[in-house]
């Protein structure tokens, strides 16, 4: 089997970062086919992807260029007052509309909110960065896992206050309730970022320390000791995907 995703990029990795770890659709590229890798035989796809630059206004002419959409994280608030999340909003509401798969990461799990009946704010505690576990809610987490929790890294002020109409909040943090969605058999939605390595976040956290509070940028430099489970949830979201 084929899959055709097609990668909605928001933003671009900071250009002292680029160089050595990528852009996000390479990052995302990459995930990809590592978990794919990892499947068994009997179930590996071929996988083609196709970046659509969305911060410069470029989205897919038809909903069926691709089989799948994923959004990208983003600097940009949903709420900020530039040209392109409009068009981007009406094409996650299209996507809905045709129960095309769409998959959203941080900005793009809040952008779903954002354009289908729910709320992405700043959040009260401010930035959320590092190694943070996810906890299930109880009865949704079957199709995805046997255990009651996951790891992802997290790089965050703005999170989902209310999630999108008719969606199921399926794990949350401590400070983050609506850390992952599903609507219907088509959106699956992460605030974490399981694209990102240990080495880009380090090296992100350590550019951006001026802008975190010390406690928080110090407890996240501590986390980066633990393992994430990125692997496991991009085999979630192929899984998704294909069925």
């Amino acid at each position: 089997m084929t899959l055709r995703i097609g990668i909605l990029r928001t933003d671009d990795v900071r250009p002292e970062l680029a160089e050595e770890f990528g852009e996000y659709p390479e990052m995302f590229e990459s995930l990809f086919l590592s978990a794919n890798q990892a499947r068994p035989v009997n179930k590996k796809l071929e996988m083609v992807f196709t970046t659509y630059l969305s911060n410069q206004g470029e989205l897919p002419k038809d909903i069926d260029e691709q089989d799948a959409y994923l959004i990208t994280g983003s600097k940009t608030g949903v709420y900020d007052e530039v040209p392109w999340i409009q068009p981007l909003s009406q094409f996650v509401q299209r996507c809905h509309q045709n129960e095309k798969k769409l998959i959203g990461i941080c900005f793009g799990h809040q952008l779903v909110a954002h354009a289908l009946g729910g709320l992405a704010a700043k959040a009260d505690q401010g930035w959320k960065i590092g190694v943070i576990e996810a906890f299930f809610n109880p009865n949704s987490h079957a199709k995805f896992s046997s255990e009651g929790s996951f790891q992802l890294l997290y790089s965050h002020q703005d999170q989902v206050i209310e999630p999108a109409t008719g969606s199921l909040v399926v794990a949350s943090t401590p400070e983050c309730p609506v850390a992952m969605t599903t609507l219907g058999n088509h959106i699956l939605t992460f605030q974490g970022h399981p694209e990102f390595s240990h080495e880009y976040a380090s090296s992100l956290f350590q550019l951006r320390q001026e802008v975190y509070p010390l406690e928080s940028f110090n407890q996240a430099v501590a986390s980066l000791s633990i393992a994430t489970d990125h692997l496991a949830v991009t085999q979630w979201m192929i899984d998704f995907l294909e069925n």
